[in-house]
């Protein structure tokens, strides 16, 4: 309800407004009532009323001057002036001090029906545009950070954009680099036992706990500053940041021990390891693409030099090496080419894929591959896509069941022959009715997603999603949860616990409001699941 307060010195308008104007059909209400302008100024302070009715010409305080001083201490309420004079001089400090009308008394009672309708509909207008520029703003913050994500790995795999290369909210983060060097950790999951790593293998978790928050927590206790990088299941990368002057192998150092704490961390996991690359240091951020280049090298090279005991290989270990053919694969970018496949398949784009190819196929033709090495690079470019599209839901193992890659590799002996078998490919997966369903099922969890961030304060129920898009109840679950990790309200209460938190922590609002704005009704139900999710009780962030 709009609240509305009326000073005059009248008592017969006072009495006769109260009485007459049809508040609640309006959508209003009476909270108070003064007689000058210095009642008047303390009756607004204290119900801080949408809309204030008021004559000038009062004892004690004129209304100009009450309005003046609430204008002065940043009231912005609705002003209306009923005054029993027309004054120019009067009516040109209304108009300075925004007041919303100025009404010659006598006036009807309609006339004050209507102005007060039309006020309140301009009340009415400028709470949506609010609501829209919060829900924005919310948006905006919710959003940000998955943003940042895709700017920090499109610098690691030298995709930049011209979108995401002049991202707004990265401007901070890439002036701190400016002063910055950085090295690149690639690491590579295998199986202990050597077996094929399967991509949902990956997925698993050890007591409860997957291996990428394991990794994560080895890098925090190194007190480190770095971004985690989740390029697809079986790679992921770290960048980490030193001093600008920082000695190579002061640098160098300090990666060796959060490399070996990772793969000391992750020997918790039965069935997996991880394999260490270290990228050269690099003074320039623009330059992280070459140290991760160099970093997952290492890797690709250590499995030639066939030692397969050591889990942590640098860069200039392997390039003092006799490698050569091999080591050209550094020098024409696969794992930016990779990621550039990968973004054209994910999103059907087929000849996005072809420019791709084409581009690295006369790369290829510049340096010169022998056969094993042409085998060899299929192969991991292949293993690669395979784990990248399994993370979006296109399973190449069932797209292909029959399909013998050894055998098929064995014939492709020349890199020109191996882009066209994989621009054959990639006609295939774009063509293939599994990619459509896939595609639509990504569309259904983005929609989801999408929707819990701007409508997370609402009922939101998985049965109602579910007739919006045409897909069981039962069935869209099970495809929510393969694609994030999360079941449907799990997902909903981790992003309103993180709306609740920056509530709070703005101070504006009181904990049960904060509550409400979220979606909960019950209090004491939000504050255990707000403990449960963050490990405080609301109140504790006050303090």
């Amino acid at each position: 309800m709009w609240k509305v307060v009326i000073i005059d010195d009248d008592p017969q308008v006072l009495q006769g407004m109260k009485k007459s104007i049809p508040w609640e059909q309006l959508g209003a209400e009476w909270v108070g009532e003064s007689m000058d302008g210095e009642q008047g100024l303390e009756l607004i302070r204290k119900t801080q009323p949408h809309i204030v009715l008021t004559d000038i010409y009062m004892p004690v305080m004129n209304g100009i001057e009450m309005i003046e001083l609430l204008r002065s201490e940043g009231y912005e309420g609705k002003i209306v002036i009923l005054s029993g004079y027309s004054d120019f001089q009067h009516a040109r400090r209304a108009l300075r001090l925004n007041v919303d009308d100025y009404l010659s008394k006598p006036v009807t009672l309609q006339t004050i029906r209507e102005v007060l309708s039309k006020v309140i509909s301009r009340l009415e207008e400028e709470r949506l545009k609010q609501a829209e520029k919060r829900r924005l703003e919310d948006k905006l913050v919710m959003y940000e950070p998955f943003v940042m994500k895709e700017w920090i790995k499109s610098v690691l795999t030298g995709t930049t954009t011209p979108e995401l290369a002049n991202l707004k909210e990265a401007e901070a983060l890439r002036a701190k680099w400016e002063k910055q060097s950085h090295i690149v950790l690639g690491l590579h999951i295998f199986r202990s036992d050597n077996k094929p790593l399967t991509a949902a293998a990956v997925d698993s978790e050890a007591d409860g706990v997957p291996l990428t928050q394991i990794l994560n927590t080895a890098l925090f206790e190194d007190q480190l500053d770095c971004e985690f990088v989740e390029l697809h299941s079986h790679h992921k990368a770290v960048i980490v940041h030193f001093n600008g002057s920082v000695p190579t192998e002061e640098a160098l150092m300090e990666v060796r021990k959060a490399g070996l704490r990772m793969i000391r961390n992750a020997s918790g996991f039965s069935e997996h390891s991880i394999r260490i690359g270290v990228g050269s240091l690099k003074r320039d951020w623009q330059e992280i693409a070459d140290s991760a280049e160099e970093a997952f090298f290492t890797i690709a090279a250590d499995y030639s030099l066939q030692s397969n005991d050591v889990l942590m290989v640098e860069y200039t270990a392997i390039a003092s090496s006799s490698i050569t053919a091999t080591g050209a694969r550094k020098s024409v970018g696969h794992i930016k080419f990779c990621q550039q496949i990968f973004e054209g398949l994910r999103h059907s784009q087929l000849e996005q894929v072809r420019i791709a190819i084409n581009a690295y196929r006369a790369k290829l033709g510049e340096v010169g591959f022998a056969p094993s090495d042409i085998m060899m690079l299929g192969t991991e470019i292949w293993a690669i896509l395979t784990y990248s599209l399994y993370d979006v839901g296109i399973f190449l193992d069932e797209m292909f069941p029959e399909l013998d890659l050894k055998q098929q590799l064995i014939l492709v002996t020349t890199s020109d022959l191996l882009m066209d078998w994989l621009l054959q490919k990639s006609e295939l997966i774009c063509s293939s009715q599994q990619w459509d369903e896939n595609l639509k099922h990504k569309q259904a969890v983005d929609f989801i997603i999408q929707y819990i961030h701007e409508h997370y304060a609402e009922n939101i129920t998985i049965h109602s999603l579910s007739n919006e898009l045409y897909i069981s109840r039962y069935y869209l679950g099970q495809i929510f949860k393969k694609a994030t990790g999360d079941s449907f309200n799990h997902y909903l209460t981790k992003v309103r616990i993180a709306k609740a938190r920056a509530m709070i922590l703005e101070g504006k609002l009181l904990i049960y409001e904060v509550a409400e704005k979220v979606g909960f009704k019950n209090v004491p139900y939000f504050s255990t699941l707000f403990k449960k999710h963050t490990g405080l009780n609301p109140t504790d962030l006050l303090k």
